[in-house]
């Protein structure tokens, strides 16, 4: 048996590019950069490295998703699995390798960012909010959420 999944949290480093394929399928193409930050111990500097990744999403809900709510700097959960892709250019051969969220299998969730939205795959696109009512009421009582749940 092997596993193939990648889980990604990050933010967009450009709006996505939408674009279709020849069968006519809307298809996100998103810059993601994630960070790791700690102190430098010889000059005690705040230190940061930036990674970045190729997301694209096949599925076409979800590509919907992306397309109407993610933005350069918008923070994003994705999950999907590594796929690399070769082609040949001059005659040379050049590599790629892209986190590809498909038709059956990976997410996407908008995090945050006060844009108070997320889906995921098995929501096909569709949002729902993270944000508290209007006038700070979390719950159909108006107290906190934590003070309902019965466990």
């Amino acid at each position: 048996m092997s596993i193939n999944t990648v889980v990604l949290l990050g933010n967009c480093g450009a709006d996505p590019e939408i674009r279709r394929t020849q069968a006519g399928q809307k298809v996100a193409n998103i810059r993601l950069a994630t960070s790791e930050y700690w102190k430098d111990k010889a000059t005690g500097e705040k230190r940061e490295t930036t990674e970045w990744h190729r997301v694209v999403v096949f599925n076409e809900h979800l590509a919907e998703m992306v397309e109407k709510h993610v933005k350069k700097g918008s923070k994003i959960h994705v999950t999907g699995k590594l796929a690399t892709k070769k082609w040949q250019k001059d005659g040379q051969d050049h590599y790629t390798t892209e986190v590809v969220v498909g038709t059956f299998n990976g997410t996407v969730t908008l995090e945050g960012g006060g844009q108070g939205s997320q889906t995921d795959e098995r929501g096909y696109g569709t949002t729902t909010s993270r944000e508290a009512p209007p006038g700070g009421a979390s719950g159909p009582s108006g107290g906190d959420l934590d003070d309902q749940i019965p466990f």
